[in-house]
């Protein structure tokens, strides 16, 4: 029985802030951090296509994972509100996200 599963979406990254995203990220907040191990994110990466300004997220979680609660945490908006100058953005501060299906995996 797999206790995992594996998501991917795309966000979008504003035109010339693909430094001040990576800088962002790379001084993740401790709190932040522990938010997203306790929802039961085991994974998550994001890649910039930078062109575009897409950014590809994947994300390794636990399948008992409680990522829907994310949202209602203070931490979480904080950061959405943080990131929101950044990023195209729903009313809220929450990033615009577009799921992605898997139409390949090697190996099978």
């Amino acid at each position: 029985m797999q206790n995992t599963e594996e998501i991917a979406f795309v966000m979008y990254l504003k035109p010339g802030h693909e430094a001040a995203y990576q800088r962002r990220h790379d001084e993740i907040w401790p709190a932040l951090s522990a938010a997203l191990i306790e929802a039961g994110i085991l994974d998550y990466q994001i890649f910039l296509e930078p062109q575009s300004g897409h950014l590809f997220a994947y994300q390794k979680r636990r399948t008992d994972h409680r990522v829907d609660l994310l949202p209602g945490l203070p931490i979480m908006r904080e950061w959405w509100d943080y990131m929101a100058d950044l990023m195209e953005v729903n009313p809220d501060h929450s990033p615009v996200v577009r799921p992605l299906e898997r139409v390949f995996r090697f190996p099978g």
